[in-house]
């Protein structure tokens, strides 16, 4: 039996609230009473099992995980309602977290897995418009640029995450239409496909010449954790912004088990950071409701969780040198988008509780967008929200990208770095909102708090947005 680093103080059994249900190996496969659970009973035993094996795997006990992973194949269905669906990811996610604890055989199984750009660049495009996320982003990020450079004859905008030409199409034409005449715009892409930067340059350059503004894009083929600050450098006169959206939370990536060593506070609480039995016995008291309103809505872990202290903000070096440098830059103005859900917890089951309730929310946006058979929503399911689950619950150290945290972190964070946050405009929100309203669904909406945006689904705010300026 192996001891996962993401251990758990919880040591009785975690489905109490179903004592009838037992999880013994000895009760047999295909477990037909499963089939004839309701949909309700269905999603919510299903937590059950996900918080059940999540704890199992924490705790080193393969057997106990085996068990549960067979039980829950039998509820979860990547074509089911928004719960099946979930758990089918998780379960994925589980399971790929066991298999790294045998190196050989893990790299086998990925050893023939191909990457395709052309996937990639698909699954980003679908993402942008079957949901409104990266869409207010962009409409509110290009305003707050547009207002920081009323008058400039020289703009610079840097892209940290050039994957989507949307944006700075729709920034071309805001600057054409300047009373004053457009400015000579240079834009700065970074990303790691050569193919996707140019692609982007190629469309912007025919939206440049059609508006005749003086336009240059400039690539930069790289992660952003090993960018060449040097690079970014402003000419002389141009006024720069700052663009990054859901890209900075990769920089704190840090090798975990170092830091274990050297916190005392990190190893107590891995000590149990969530009181299992309270989640499962206030899933039990809301088994009346329809599940993904109950994952919305619903539990939290609670104040005493390591997320949640203000000792356990989490420090990266990486990420303080990089802000560092674009404070060093002076730009006019930085609009940062990030997913607004802690999916940084130092324990498995912390990252695991959090992150089914922000998946959740994400899956049930799609359920009211589209048909459970579409091959669309199948695409975004899996290779954007799935790998993300994936990346989040099976990685450790530096391997573990998706490292999201709320926005009181990135405000102290900022803060910290000499940078002051810049209000965003009324003309900036209402955009926003008329941008929700025109979708169908009634679920999305804008949350404001002081001068910075959230949008959420059902009241959970899901991305956040915000705008700074270099703090002298």
């Amino acid at each position: 039996m192996f001891q996962d680093d993401g251990s758990s103080s919880v040591t009785s059994s975690p489905l109490q609230p179903f004592p009838m249900m037992s999880l013994s190996p000895g009760f047999g496969s295909p477990y037909p009473w499963l089939r004839e659970l309701k949909s309700e009973e269905r999603g919510l035993y299903l937590i059950h099992l996900l918080l059940a094996c999540a704890n199992h795997v924490a705790l080193g006990s393969l057997e106990n995980a085996n068990v549960t992973l067979d039980q829950i194949s039998q509820l979860a269905s990547p074509e089911g309602d928004t719960m099946q669906r979930i758990a089918a990811y998780f379960t994925e996610a589980l399971a790929e977290r066991i298999l790294k604890h045998w190196p050989g055989i893990y790299k086998a199984l990925h050893a023939t897995r191909i990457s395709s750009v052309s996937e990639e660049i698909l699954v980003g495009k679908l993402f942008f418009e079957l949901c409104p996320f990266l869409k207010v982003a962009f409409v509110v990020a290009n305003q707050a640029i547009v207002e920081a450079m009323e008058g400039e004859k020289m703009v610079h905008v840097i892209d940290l995450n050039a994957s989507e030409p949307a944006q700075w199409r729709a920034l071309l034409q805001d600057l054409g239409a300047r009373p004053e005449g457009p400015p000579h715009l240079r834009i700065t892409g970074v990303h790691q496909k050569k193919e996707v930067l140019e692609q982007m340059a190629h469309i912007l350059t025919e939206e440049a010449e059609k508006l005749d503004i003086p336009f240059q894009f400039n690539q930069i083929v790289s992660k952003l954790e090993d960018i060449d600050v040097e690079k970014l450098r402003v000419k002389t006169g141009e006024a720069l912004a700052i663009s990054s959206v859901l890209q900075l939370h990769t920089l704190l990536a840090n090798d975990d088990e170092l830091l274990r060593k050297k916190s005392p506070l990190t190893a107590k609480n891995a000590n149990g950071v969530v009181n299992l039995q309270k989640t499962l016995q206030m899933n039990q008291e809301a088994s009346g409701k329809l599940l993904d309103k109950e994952l919305v809505n619903g539990y939290s872990p609670g104040h005493d969780s390591a997320s949640s202290s203000p000792l356990s903000f989490n420090s990266s070096a990486r990420m303080d040198s990089f802000l560092n440098a674009l404070w060093g830059l002076s730009p006019k103005v930085m609009v940062i988008s990030e997913q607004d859900s802690n999916h940084n917890g130092s324990t498995l089951m912390e990252r695991l509780s959090e992150s089914l309730y922000f998946y959740a929310a994400l899956f049930d946006c799609l359920e009211s967008t589209l048909p459970r058979s579409s091959p669309e929503r199948l695409k975004v399911e899996k290779m954007l929200f799935g790998e993300e689950i994936k990346n989040i619950i099976a990685s450790e150290g530096m391997e573990r990208k998706s490292r999201h945290e709320k926005l009181e972190k990135w405000i102290q964070r900022l803060d910290l770095a000499g940078f002051g946050s810049v209000p965003l405009s009324y003309y900036g929100m209402l955009q926003a909102r008329r941008l929700l309203q025109s979708y169908s669904c009634e679920g999305y909406m804008i949350k404001e708090e002081n001068g910075r945006l959230m949008v959420c689904w059902q009241d959970r705010s899901l991305f956040s947005v915000s705008a700074w300026r270099c703090r002298r």
